[in-house]
C-alpha cells in the first residue's frame, strides 16, 4: 500500500493526514479536519482531485483529429498539467475525416498508455451545429439523426454530443440520445432564449463553452445565454480570461450551480508561439491566445492547472475551484469513482504547493514524470 502526506481536499473540506491507495483506487484517508486557510499558510502540500477536462482538441502540438498516435502526445501533455481524465474532442469536417480521427481515438480509450491522463471518450463538438454560429468550427456543419450518432460511436465512444437544437429534428434527437445514455450540450447554436429552454427540456443537460459561439443575452431577446442563465444546472466556460470576461464569469458561477472549467485547448498548448493545426484550420499562437487569421479566436493554450489558478485569482476558495476543475465534471459524465478524493475511488490526485503550483501527479495511482516530454 501508498501513501501521500498532506492536506488533503475530500468531500467535506481538507484534511490533515495520509490518503493511502493501493491498486490505483484510494483505500483510506486517515487525519484531523482542519480548514482550507490553516492548510494554505502551511509548508505542506495539498493534495486535490485529478483535473477532469472535458473539452481537449489538442495539447504538445498535436490536433485530435490528426491519425496516429497524435492523441497519445495530447493526452502525455495534458497530464503534465494535472489533467487526470479527458474527452478528445473532434472539430466539425466532412464526415469522413470525423471517422479517421474516431478509428485513430479509439484505442487509447480502450487502455491508458503509461503517462497519460485516462481518455474517457470522445466529446463530439460538430458537425451537428448551426453554420451561423461557427466560431473557428470548419464550414461543414450538418444535421443529424440518430442513425448518424450511433454510426460515428460504433468508431469510438462519444461520451458527450454538442448540437444545435435550433435545427431540424434536433429537439427530438435530444430526446433520443438521452434515451440511449448520451450526455448532450447545446452550443454553436444561433437559438432562441425558447429553443434553449426547449432543449433543456427535452434532456440536455448543459452547454458547450458559455457565453462563445451562442445567441447573447439582451434585456428583450435573452438567447441561448439567458436559457443558460436562468435555466441550467451545468454548463462549461473556459477560465482563460480571454474567451469570457471575469465579469461574465462571476455572473455564471452565481447562476449555473454545476458551471464547470474545460481548456478548449487546441495544439498550441504547452508549445511555444507560432502557427499550429485545429482540425481543418492553420490557427497562431501569439500574446497567450489562439486565433484564426482574422482574428477570430480559435481554442486555447490554458491547462487546467492554470484555470484552477485563474479561478481562485477570481475569488473562489481552492476548494471551490477544486470542484469546478474535477468533480462537477466527473459528475456530468455520472463517474461516481473520479473527480474526488475518497476511499474507493480513482487514485487521481495532484500535489500542489502553496502558490498552487503543480508539484506532483497520479493517475489511477501511478505517479507521472512531470518533464517526460513525451
Amino acid at each position: 500500500m501508498n501513501s501521500l502526506y498532506g492536506h488533503i481536499l475530500t468531500p467535506q473540506g481538507f484534511v490533515h493526514g495520509l490518503l493511502r491507495h493501493a491498486g490505483g483506487r484510494i483505500t483510506a484517508i486517515e487525519g484531523t479536519p482542519v480548514d482550507e486557510a490553516q492548510a494554505r499558510a502551511s509548508t505542506l502540500p495539498l493534495l486535490l482531485p485529478g483535473f477532469i477536462d472535458l473539452h481537449v482538441h489538442g495539447g504538445g502540438g498535436h490536433d485530435t483529429m490528426g491519425a496516429g498516435d497524435a492523441a497519445l502526445h495530447i493526452a502525455r501533455t495534458h497530464a503534465r498539467h494535472g489533467t487526470t481524465a479527458l474527452l478528445a474532442t473532434t472539430m466539425t469536417a466532412p464526415l469522413g475525416e470525423i471517422e479517421t480521427a474516431l478509428r485513430a481515438l479509439a484505442p487509447l480509450c480502450q487502455a491508458r498508455p503509461a503517462g497519460t491522463a485516462r481518455v474517457l471518450g470522445v466529446h463530439l463538438e460538430g458537425p451537428y451545429i448551426n453554420p451561423g454560429r461557427l466560431g473557428a468550427q470548419p464550414d461543414f456543419a450538418i444535421t443529424a439523426t440518430l442513425a448518424d450518432v450511433l454510426a460515428l460511436h460504433a468508431l469510438a465512444p462519444l461520451r458527450l454530443v454538442t448540437l444545435a437544437p435550433e435545427l431540424p429534428g434536433h429537439i427530438e434527437l435530444i430526446v433520443a440520445l438521452r434515451a440511449q445514455g448520451f450526455v448532450v450540450q447545446i452550443g454553436h447554436s444561433a437559438g432562441s432564449f425558447e429553443d434553449g429552454v426547449a432543449a433543456l427540456a427535452a434532456g440536455a443537460t448543459g452547454f458547450t463553452h458559455l457565453f462563445n459561439a451562442m445567441t447573447g443575452l439582451h434585456h428583450r431577446e435573452p438567447g441561448m445565454v439567458g436559457a443558460a442563465l436562468a435555466h441550467a444546472e451545468r454548463a462549461e466556460i473556459i477560465p482563460d480570461l480571454l474567451h469570457v470576461h471575469p465579469g461574465a464569469i462571476r455572473v455564471a458561477l452565481r447562476a449555473i450551480p454545476g458551471l464547470y472549467c474545460v481548456t478548449d485547448s487546441t495544439a498550441a498548448a504547452g508549445m511555444p508561439d507560432g502557427d499550429y493545426r485545429l482540425g481543418r484550420h492553420t490557427v497562431t499562437k501569439c500574446l497567450g491566445g489562439v486565433r484564426l487569421p482574422d482574428g477570430t479566436l480559435a481554442g486555447s493554450t490554458l491547462t487546467m492547472d492554470q484555470a484552477l489558478r485563474n479561478l481562485v485569482a477570481l475569488g473562489l476558495s481552492v476548494a471551490e475551484a477544486s470542484r469546478r476543475t474535477a468533480t462537477i465534471a466527473a459528475v456530468h459524465l455520472g463517474l461516481a469513482d473520479r473527480g474526488v478524493l475518497a476511499p474507493g475511488a480513482w487514485a487521481d490526485v495532484v500535489v500542489l504547493d502553496a502558490s498552487l503550483q503543480l508539484q506532483r501527479v497520479l493517475i489511477e495511482g501511478v505517479e507521472i514524470d512531470l518533464e517526460d516530454a513525451g
